[in-house]
Protein backbone atom coordinates (compact mmCIF):
# COMPACT_ATOMS: atom_id res chain seq x y z
CA UNK A 1 0.00 0.00 0.00
CA UNK A 2 1.51 3.56 -1.16
CA UNK A 3 0.06 6.33 0.13
CA UNK A 4 0.68 9.16 -2.71
CA UNK A 5 1.13 12.83 -2.83
CA UNK A 6 -2.51 13.15 -3.62
CA UNK A 7 -4.17 13.13 0.13
CA UNK A 8 -7.16 10.90 -1.48
CA UNK A 9 -5.49 8.61 -3.50
CA UNK A 10 -3.70 5.81 -2.16
CA UNK A 11 -2.12 2.89 -4.95
CA UNK A 12 -1.50 -1.16 -3.69
CA UNK A 13 0.67 -3.84 -5.93
CA UNK A 14 1.49 -7.16 -5.08
CA UNK A 15 3.83 -9.68 -7.29
CA UNK A 16 2.31 -12.43 -5.71
CA UNK A 17 -1.27 -13.48 -4.85
CA UNK A 18 -1.82 -12.94 -1.23
CA UNK A 19 -4.12 -14.89 1.61
CA UNK A 20 -7.31 -14.21 2.52
CA UNK A 21 -7.56 -10.49 4.52
CA UNK A 22 -10.58 -10.06 6.93
CA UNK A 23 -11.28 -6.33 8.05
CA UNK A 24 -13.35 -3.40 7.37
CA UNK A 25 -14.42 -2.03 4.15
CA UNK A 26 -14.28 2.00 4.44
CA UNK A 27 -16.29 4.30 2.24
CA UNK A 28 -13.98 4.29 -1.03
CA UNK A 29 -13.46 3.50 -4.64
CA UNK A 30 -11.09 0.74 -5.80
CA UNK A 31 -10.36 0.20 -9.48
CA UNK A 32 -7.78 -2.72 -10.47
CA UNK A 33 -5.66 -1.66 -13.16
CA UNK A 34 -4.00 -4.78 -13.61
CA UNK A 35 -4.33 -8.16 -11.91
CA UNK A 36 -7.46 -9.98 -10.10
CA UNK A 37 -8.99 -9.86 -6.93
CA UNK A 38 -11.54 -11.38 -4.83
CA UNK A 39 -14.06 -9.79 -2.04
CA UNK A 40 -16.45 -11.73 0.27
CA UNK A 41 -19.59 -9.70 0.97
CA UNK A 42 -21.66 -11.46 3.32
CA UNK A 43 -22.40 -14.75 1.77
CA UNK A 44 -21.47 -13.55 -1.66
CA UNK A 45 -18.08 -13.99 -3.12
CA UNK A 46 -17.31 -11.96 -6.11
CA UNK A 47 -14.32 -12.02 -8.23
CA UNK A 48 -12.59 -8.79 -10.73
CA UNK A 49 -9.96 -7.38 -12.58
CA UNK A 50 -9.39 -4.72 -15.10
CA UNK A 51 -11.05 -2.19 -15.36
CA UNK A 52 -13.11 -2.88 -12.32
CA UNK A 53 -14.06 -1.51 -9.56
CA UNK A 54 -15.12 -2.14 -5.91
CA UNK A 55 -17.18 0.69 -4.20
CA UNK A 56 -17.92 0.75 -0.58
CA UNK A 57 -20.47 3.38 0.84
CA UNK A 58 -20.46 3.01 4.35
CA UNK A 59 -17.89 0.75 7.14
CA UNK A 60 -18.43 -2.28 6.15
CA UNK A 61 -16.90 -6.15 7.91
CA UNK A 62 -15.87 -8.03 4.39
CA UNK A 63 -13.07 -10.05 3.49
CA UNK A 64 -10.78 -10.02 0.38
CA UNK A 65 -7.54 -11.91 -1.63
CA UNK A 66 -5.38 -10.95 -4.09
CA UNK A 67 -5.80 -14.11 -6.47
CA UNK A 68 -4.08 -12.65 -9.87
CA UNK A 69 -0.30 -11.52 -9.59
CA UNK A 70 2.91 -12.30 -10.86
CA UNK A 71 6.75 -11.01 -10.68
CA UNK A 72 6.23 -10.58 -14.60
CA UNK A 73 2.39 -9.07 -14.30
CA UNK A 74 1.71 -7.39 -10.18
CA UNK A 75 -1.60 -6.73 -9.10
CA UNK A 76 -1.93 -3.10 -9.10
CA UNK A 77 -4.88 -1.04 -8.11
CA UNK A 78 -6.05 2.58 -6.86
CA UNK A 79 -8.00 3.70 -4.00
CA UNK A 80 -10.43 6.55 -3.42
CA UNK A 81 -11.33 7.43 -0.43
CA UNK A 82 -15.03 8.59 -0.82
CA UNK A 83 -17.22 11.43 1.42
CA UNK A 84 -20.79 11.40 1.65
CA UNK A 85 -20.92 14.92 1.59
CA UNK A 86 -18.85 15.51 -1.66
CA UNK A 87 -21.38 12.83 -3.22
CA UNK A 88 -24.54 14.89 -1.95
CA UNK A 89 -23.21 17.85 -3.40
CA UNK A 90 -22.51 16.30 -6.52
CA UNK A 91 -25.81 15.04 -6.75
CA UNK A 92 -27.43 18.55 -6.06
CA UNK A 93 -24.83 20.69 -8.18
CA UNK A 94 -25.33 17.97 -11.80
CA UNK A 95 -29.36 17.80 -10.97
CA UNK A 96 -29.01 14.10 -11.01
CA UNK A 97 -31.96 12.86 -11.03
CA UNK A 98 -32.67 10.36 -8.00
CA UNK A 99 -35.99 7.94 -8.31
CA UNK A 100 -38.16 8.28 -6.18
CA UNK A 101 -38.91 4.79 -5.13
CA UNK A 102 -35.54 3.84 -4.04
CA UNK A 103 -34.79 0.85 -1.83
CA UNK A 104 -31.73 0.17 0.67
CA UNK A 105 -29.27 -2.61 -0.26
CA UNK A 106 -26.02 -3.69 0.34
CA UNK A 107 -23.51 -1.15 1.16
CA UNK A 108 -20.76 -2.51 -0.92
CA UNK A 109 -21.00 -3.75 -5.06
CA UNK A 110 -18.10 -4.38 -7.82
CA UNK A 111 -18.72 -2.49 -10.83
CA UNK A 112 -17.30 -2.22 -14.81
CA UNK A 113 -15.71 0.98 -15.42
CA UNK A 114 -16.94 2.53 -18.88
CA UNK A 115 -14.45 4.49 -20.95
CA UNK A 116 -15.05 7.61 -19.45
CA UNK A 117 -14.43 6.57 -15.87
CA UNK A 118 -11.43 5.03 -16.56
CA UNK A 119 -9.90 7.54 -18.93
CA UNK A 120 -10.96 10.13 -15.73
CA UNK A 121 -8.83 7.76 -13.62
CA UNK A 122 -5.66 7.38 -15.94
CA UNK A 123 -5.92 11.09 -15.75
CA UNK A 124 -5.67 11.46 -12.18
CA UNK A 125 -2.63 8.92 -12.16
CA UNK A 126 -0.49 10.48 -14.93
CA UNK A 127 -1.04 13.89 -12.11
CA UNK A 128 1.36 11.67 -10.10
CA UNK A 129 4.25 12.70 -12.36
CA UNK A 130 3.34 16.29 -11.90
CA UNK A 131 2.90 17.82 -8.50
CA UNK A 132 2.03 21.10 -9.18
CA UNK A 133 -0.74 20.64 -11.60
CA UNK A 134 -1.95 17.37 -9.01
CA UNK A 135 -2.22 20.44 -6.60
CA UNK A 136 -4.55 22.14 -8.61
CA UNK A 137 -6.22 19.45 -10.72
CA UNK A 138 -6.75 16.77 -8.33
CA UNK A 139 -9.68 17.79 -6.50
CA UNK A 140 -11.15 18.52 -10.18
CA UNK A 141 -10.35 14.87 -11.35
CA UNK A 142 -11.65 13.64 -8.34
CA UNK A 143 -15.16 15.37 -9.08
CA UNK A 144 -15.12 14.27 -12.32
CA UNK A 145 -14.59 10.85 -11.02
CA UNK A 146 -17.58 11.01 -8.90
CA UNK A 147 -19.64 12.76 -11.07
CA UNK A 148 -18.68 9.82 -13.69
CA UNK A 149 -19.53 6.84 -11.05
CA UNK A 150 -23.43 8.74 -10.46
CA UNK A 151 -24.68 8.96 -13.86
CA UNK A 152 -22.84 5.86 -14.95
CA UNK A 153 -24.90 2.43 -14.60
CA UNK A 154 -24.24 1.91 -10.92
CA UNK A 155 -25.31 5.27 -9.81
CA UNK A 156 -28.40 4.14 -7.83
CA UNK A 157 -26.43 1.47 -6.28
CA UNK A 158 -23.84 4.64 -4.57
CA UNK A 159 -26.48 6.76 -3.85
CA UNK A 160 -29.37 4.96 -2.78
CA UNK A 161 -28.28 4.08 0.84
CA UNK A 162 -27.19 8.21 1.18
CA UNK A 163 -30.37 9.77 -0.05
CA UNK A 164 -32.82 6.76 1.66
CA UNK A 165 -30.00 7.79 5.24
CA UNK A 166 -30.79 11.07 4.66
CA UNK A 167 -34.52 10.85 4.70
CA UNK A 168 -35.15 8.74 7.55
CA UNK A 169 -31.80 9.20 9.63
CA UNK A 170 -32.13 5.21 9.42
CA UNK A 171 -28.46 3.00 8.92
CA UNK A 172 -26.11 5.36 8.85
CA UNK A 173 -27.09 6.66 12.44
CA UNK A 174 -26.89 3.55 13.65
CA UNK A 175 -23.62 2.32 12.40
CA UNK A 176 -21.70 5.50 13.77
CA UNK A 177 -23.54 5.08 17.35
CA UNK A 178 -22.53 1.35 16.90
CA UNK A 179 -18.80 2.72 16.61
CA UNK A 180 -18.71 5.07 18.90
CA UNK A 181 -19.91 2.42 21.29
CA UNK A 182 -18.83 -0.67 20.25
CA UNK A 183 -16.88 -1.66 23.25
CA UNK A 184 -19.78 -1.60 25.71
CA UNK A 185 -22.76 -3.57 26.30
CA UNK A 186 -26.42 -2.50 24.84
CA UNK A 187 -29.95 -3.56 24.53
CA UNK A 188 -31.24 -3.26 21.11
CA UNK A 189 -33.97 -1.12 21.67
CA UNK A 190 -31.26 1.67 22.95
CA UNK A 191 -29.23 0.98 19.56
CA UNK A 192 -33.35 1.48 17.91
CA UNK A 193 -34.31 4.77 19.52
CA UNK A 194 -30.99 5.97 18.35
CA UNK A 195 -31.15 5.64 14.84
CA UNK A 196 -34.83 6.53 15.05
CA UNK A 197 -36.49 3.33 13.92
CA UNK A 198 -38.41 0.36 15.29
CA UNK A 199 -36.51 -2.68 16.32
CA UNK A 200 -37.96 -4.75 13.79
CA UNK A 201 -37.10 -2.28 11.41
CA UNK A 202 -33.58 -1.69 12.44
CA UNK A 203 -32.91 -5.67 11.99
CA UNK A 204 -34.40 -5.21 8.47
CA UNK A 205 -32.74 -2.75 6.92
CA UNK A 206 -29.39 -3.09 8.73
CA UNK A 207 -28.90 -6.58 6.94
CA UNK A 208 -29.98 -5.66 3.78
CA UNK A 209 -27.31 -2.69 4.03
CA UNK A 210 -24.12 -4.49 5.94
CA UNK A 211 -24.95 -8.17 5.52
CA UNK A 212 -25.33 -8.96 9.16
CA UNK A 213 -27.17 -7.64 11.82
CA UNK A 214 -26.39 -5.22 14.49
CA UNK A 215 -25.00 -7.56 17.06
CA UNK A 216 -22.51 -9.25 14.53
CA UNK A 217 -21.64 -5.83 13.13
CA UNK A 218 -20.66 -4.69 16.78
CA UNK A 219 -18.41 -8.23 17.38
CA UNK A 220 -16.88 -7.48 13.87
CA UNK A 221 -15.92 -4.27 15.00
CA UNK A 222 -14.22 -5.66 18.46
CA UNK A 223 -12.31 -7.93 16.81
CA UNK A 224 -11.10 -5.60 14.00
CA UNK A 225 -10.08 -3.01 16.75
CA UNK A 226 -8.50 -5.59 18.97
CA UNK A 227 -6.30 -6.68 16.10
CA UNK A 228 -5.32 -3.01 15.32
CA UNK A 229 -4.22 -2.61 18.99
CA UNK A 230 -2.16 -6.16 18.69
CA UNK A 231 -0.37 -5.49 15.83
CA UNK A 232 0.71 -1.92 17.23
CA UNK A 233 2.32 -3.98 19.78
CA UNK A 234 1.25 -1.58 23.09
CA UNK A 235 -1.14 -4.49 25.14
CA UNK A 236 -1.16 -8.35 25.23
CA UNK A 237 -4.34 -10.16 23.70
CA UNK A 238 -6.07 -9.89 27.43
CA UNK A 239 -5.67 -6.24 27.39
CA UNK A 240 -6.98 -5.45 24.10
CA UNK A 241 -9.52 -8.06 25.11
CA UNK A 242 -10.75 -6.26 27.40
CA UNK A 243 -10.01 -2.69 26.11
CA UNK A 244 -12.92 -3.35 23.09
CA UNK A 245 -15.31 -5.04 25.53
CA UNK A 246 -14.74 -8.45 26.39
CA UNK A 247 -15.51 -10.05 29.86
CA UNK A 248 -13.94 -13.57 29.06
CA UNK A 249 -10.74 -14.03 27.67
CA UNK A 250 -11.23 -17.67 26.42
CA UNK A 251 -14.49 -16.23 24.46
CA UNK A 252 -12.43 -13.06 22.99
CA UNK A 253 -9.69 -16.07 21.50
CA UNK A 254 -12.70 -18.29 20.23
CA UNK A 255 -14.51 -15.43 18.24
CA UNK A 256 -10.79 -13.68 17.19
CA UNK A 257 -9.98 -17.07 15.64
CA UNK A 258 -13.20 -18.23 14.21
CA UNK A 259 -12.84 -14.64 12.64
CA UNK A 260 -9.07 -14.57 11.26
CA UNK A 261 -8.05 -17.81 11.54
CA UNK A 262 -5.70 -18.39 14.09
CA UNK A 263 -5.26 -17.43 17.72
CA UNK A 264 -4.55 -13.36 18.43
CA UNK A 265 -0.72 -13.72 18.82
CA UNK A 266 -0.65 -16.09 16.20
CA UNK A 267 -2.54 -14.28 13.98
CA UNK A 268 -0.42 -10.79 14.61
CA UNK A 269 2.87 -12.93 14.43
CA UNK A 270 1.52 -13.99 10.90
CA UNK A 271 0.56 -10.78 9.92
CA UNK A 272 3.99 -8.85 11.13
CA UNK A 273 6.04 -11.80 8.72
CA UNK A 274 3.71 -10.84 5.72
CA UNK A 275 3.77 -7.18 6.72
CA UNK A 276 0.21 -6.52 4.90
CA UNK A 277 -2.32 -6.15 7.79
CA UNK A 278 -3.90 -3.28 5.81
CA UNK A 279 -4.36 -5.57 2.47
CA UNK A 280 -7.85 -4.92 2.44
CA UNK A 281 -7.63 -1.62 1.68
CA UNK A 282 -8.14 -2.24 -2.22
Amino acid sequence: MIQTDIPFLSLISSRQPTELSRGMLQPSFCMVMQGHKKIQLGEETIHYGPGEYLISTIDMPAAGQIIGATEAAPYLGARIELDTREIAAILIEAKISVPANLKSGLGAFVGKADDELQEAVRKLLRLLDKPRDAAFLADSLKREILYRLLTGENGHLIYRNLVIDRQQLGIGKAIEWLKQNFARHFQIEELAKAANMSVSSLHHKFKAVTAMGPLQYQKQLRLNEARKLLLSGSMDASTAAYQVGYESQSQFSREYRRLFGAPPMQDVKSLRTRMEPDALQI
